[in-house]
């Protein structure tokens, strides 16, 4: 199963659309805070719809908590400060994928952590900031399945 760790993520729909690619792929969500909004706000909902249910979806207050409790998870960060193409890392079962909120991006000391080897970035146009949260997701998610032959474990869904 890969995972995907949104690192304070701060837009409900974002998140809610996250949680029903997550559904949809097998991916576990992994929700680092502090959260720029309450998990169970109508917006998060209803761009979830009831795939919430579905999702394995897992909170932690900071990331020093989520380390601690992750530590044996690889990384891979998404950022427009990477170098490598996503479409060139080698992704494995259990893999992280990691994405920083939609405002700000993941801090500098995050990606230091990760190393500047696992960290991935989309091309896209000259002079474009960035895509949107959760297509950034997706198509993360997407190239990484696919390196796995779009084949994974399904396990029983959460919400812890």
């Amino acid at each position: 199963m890969l995972n995907v760790i949104l690192y304070q993520p701060e837009i409900p729909p974002n998140t809610g659309n996250i949680i029903r690619l997550c559904a949809n792929t097998g991916a576990g969500l992994h929700l680092v805070g502090p959260l720029g909004f309450q998990l169970d706000e109508a917006r998060v909902r209803r761009a979830g719809l009831d795939y919430h249910e579905m999702a394995h979806v897992h909170r932690y207050a900071s990331w020093t908590e989520f380390r601690r409790t992750r530590r044996d998870m690889p990384l891979w960060s998404f950022s427009t400060r990477g170098t490598a193409s996503h479409a060139d890392a080698g992704f494995s079962n259990g893999d992280g994928l990691l994405f920083g909120p939609e405002s700000r991006g993941l801090p500098q000391s995050v990606l230091e952590e990760i190393g500047p080897d696992r960290c991935l970035r989309l091309p896209m146009q000259g002079g474009s900031r960035s895509l949107n949260l959760s297509n950034c997701v997706a198509v993360g998610v997407y190239e990484a399945w696919r390196q796995l032959g779009f084949s994974m474990e399904a396990g029983a869904p959460s919400l812890s």
